[in-house]
């Protein structure tokens, strides 16, 4: 496992200490967050984000433990808060040691006491573990807990009319039922709050009001959040005593019993858990297993397929059918979890609806969105890794039963057409798009502003279905089907390809291709990452020049160190910085900003046109150090979505991305450190 450790020249004031964040998952779309001091800084920050109906319909439940030590007759409040006005309280100044280690620790020292908060999820609940370790001084002390609690969506706030609760608490155990708006439609949930030792008492001050959100002031939204507090939990400590004490915090249903075990076992075994996890991967590379450790944020359990799903990113997105399509290798195939592979191919096959892969399930038990147009391309590409990592007579009867027949939907519906303007055109290019359609993955649309249109013959869809058709060729023939109709076809795509999308000016290919009614030729010549993937992936029609052309054009205009940029700086429609407000940032969102998953088709493409030298891989590994420099400056152990084209190249958007880990972690092992596929 990796362990990271900051001390106090990361937290030197408050405003450097929320530079860095933390998440923890259960496996079933819950959570637990905050940043490197412990302040929340954001609306999805909590302790306790419970999913409801996994992976989907999370609530923050358990926002914070706010201590506090008493040392005879001073008080000394080790919480690190923001309150309205940017009114600062700076509980951080106690903070000596912040510790990643599969799960977070904080170590307090007040005066000769010492006291360290190890927090972990249990894998598959919605339940948070505590583990509060108590060194006292020369004096009697005392440690006052109070637990922030709520009930609300976890993109939402809550205003403290808003938090009402039934409270009651037994022995050592708190409850809570929620009575709020928000648990209308979830009236049978019971928090349960259970502490190993401690007196609980009644706080006469029942709410923590106007907590301002950092992040949120930053993105131009509502920042003020506020929280219950019916109690606190007090502990006393004899001079040079050592105490452990054991917090559970927990969604409980109706007339359902939950064990509660130890915050001891629980954080055991999500460390013993990881170390399987990096174990079975087999790297033995401290890159290589940190991104593995990575990859498990993203896999999750959904309750409506029987199985696994991906998340697209932490911590707002749910399961999307192409970010899925584009992490599956890295996050299942270069970990080694054929299982969860097959599970979430096997998903989407069942909701192949007019030859589209769904874009999105959404939340709230809605019907899947299709407006996607290269999920089902990526869907082939998946399918193909897949039978490339495992190989076995099981795994090709698997994709011959389950998988084979959907991909042949896929052809037939791309080739006749299908929603959204997607259609085979007479040269066998698939056109898509139309009118306010935005069905690539530069899909930005505010009302009627379709921010970067790419309506045509986009140039990664069509190197995709180049690949699909070559996927077919060799299914067909492995089924021994007739796999002429592919063959021929994936043919006359690579000529018409071949023809239309050089650029023989800016030596590269063009971004998209349009034919006007009078059948002239219209080319968007913009430089954009998305012709990395006609080199990267495994068929490609162009020839070796040519691709090793759109390398090097890739690589003076785009790479951004942690990324590629979305559009050349040298373009007067450039925009370097996604900051600012929703429309600021929607406006940067694919103009400039630079993203981390396309850095995996570049390093692929980078050193299969040097031949998979060594030379070739030293150098790609270096491109890849950004990356892996900000694994730890972000979001701590992850990569996330976006980045500022502009130097220094600021990470921003989900702070940390399934596509971005899965697409490094891909390229990383199968390209530069694995040696069996070539």
């Amino acid at each position: 496992m990796i362990t990271r450790k900051y001390g106090q020249g990361s937290f030197k004031s408050f405003k450097a200490g929320i530079e860095r964040e933390w998440v923890i998952t259960n496996g079933i779309g819950g959570y637990a967050g905050s940043s490197l001091i412990g302040a929340n800084t954001r609306k999805h920050h909590g302790l306790l984000i419970a999913s409801l109906h996994a992976p989907i319909e999370r609530h923050l439940v358990l926002s914070r433990i706010n201590e506090t030590v008493r040392i005879e007759d001073k008080e000394y409040s080790l919480a690190a808060v923001q309150r309205k006005g940017n009114v600062l309280e700076e509980g951080q100044k106690y903070l000596q040691r912040f510790v990643l280690d599969t799960v977070p620790s904080y170590t307090y020292r007040v005066q000769d006491v010492f006291l360290t908060k190890t927090i972990a999820m249990e894998h598959g609940k919605n339940k948070i573990a505590i583990l509060y370790e108590v060194e006292n001084g020369s004096r009697h002390s005392e440690i006052c807990l109070t637990p922030l609690f709520n009930f609300r969506d976890h993109g939402g706030f809550s205003l403290p009319e808003q938090l009402c609760f039934e409270t009651s608490y037994d022995g050592q155990i708190i409850t809570l039922i929620p009575e709020g708006p928000d648990s209308v439609a979830h009236e049978n949930y019971k928090i349960k709050f259970s502490v190993s030792e401690g007196d609980i008492s009644e706080r006469n001050e029942r709410y923590d009001t106007d907590m301002e959100l950092q992040t949120e002031i930053d993105t131009g939204m509502s920042s003020i959040d506020n929280n219950f507090t019916p109690y606190d939990i007090r502990i006393s400590l004899k001079p040079y005593e050592k105490k452990s004490v054991s917090i559970i915090c927990y969604l409980q249903k109706e007339d359902e019993e939950e064990e509660i075990q130890s915050a001891d076992s629980i954080i055991g075994a999500g460390k013993k858990r990881m170390e399987a996890l990096i174990h079975k991967a087999g790297y033995k590379d401290e890159f290589a297993d940190a991104l593995v450790q990575a990859a498990d944020a993203f896999i999750v359990d959904r309750v409506s397929t029987g199985s696994k799903t991906v998340l697209a990113g932490m911590p707002w997105f749910t399961d999307w059918g192409r970010d899925t399509m584009i992490a599956l290798q890295g996050l299942t195939l270069a970990t080694k979890r054929y299982e969860d592979a097959r599970g979430i191919l096997r998903t989407f096959a069942k909701y192949v609806k007019d030859g589209l892969v769904p874009n999105m399930f959404p939340d709230q038990g809605m019907a899947p969105f299709y407006n996607t147009v290269d999920a089902s391309l990526w869907y082939f590409y998946s399918v193909y890794m897949y039978l490339k990592y495992t190989g076995g007579e099981e795994d090709y009867l698997f994709v011959k039963e389950e998988i084979y027949p959907k991909l042949k939907e896929i052809i037939s519906y791309y080739k006749k057409g299908t929603l959204f303007h997607i259609y085979m055109d007479k040269d066998s290019l698939i056109h898509a798009g139309g009118d306010l359609d935005q069905v690539t993955w530069m899909d930005v649309r505010v009302d009627d502003w379709v921010v970067t249109p790419r309506h045509g013959k986009p140039v990664e869809i069509n190197a995709l279905w180049y690949n699909s058709l070559k996927v077919m060729e060799l299914l067909a023939e492995r089924y021994l089907e007739d796999a002429k109709e592919y063959r021929e076809l994936a043919n006359v795509v690579k000529e018409s390809f071949c023809q239309k999308f050089w650029n023989e000016e800016k030596q590269c290919l063009y971004d998209v291709v349009e034919e006007e009614r009078n059948e002239e030729i219209r080319n968007n010549g913009q430089i954009r990452p998305n012709q990395i993937w006609a080199v990267s992936l495994p068929f490609t029609m162009l020839s070796p020049e040519k691709e090793r052309r759109v390398v090097e054009t890739v690589w003076s205009h785009l790479y951004a160190g942690c990324g590629l940029r979305s559009l050349s700086p040298e373009d007067e429609e450039y925009k370097g910085i996604y900051f600012g407000k929703l429309h600021d940032r929607d406006a940067a969102y694919h103009q400039g900003t630079a993203w981390a998953f396309p850095l995996g088709g570049f390093i692929s493409a980078y050193v299969k046109v040097n031949g998979y030298s060594k030379e070739s891989k030293l150098f790609a590994r270096k491109l890849l150090e950004p990356a892996e420099d900000h694994m730890w400056d972000g979001c701590i152990g992850s990569i996330a979505e976006i980045f500022d084209g502009d130097s220094p190249h600021i990470s921003r958007g989900c702070y940390a991305q399934a596509w971005s880990v899965g697409e490094i972690l891909r390229a990383y092992t199968e390209d530069i450190l694995r040696e069996e596929y070539r």
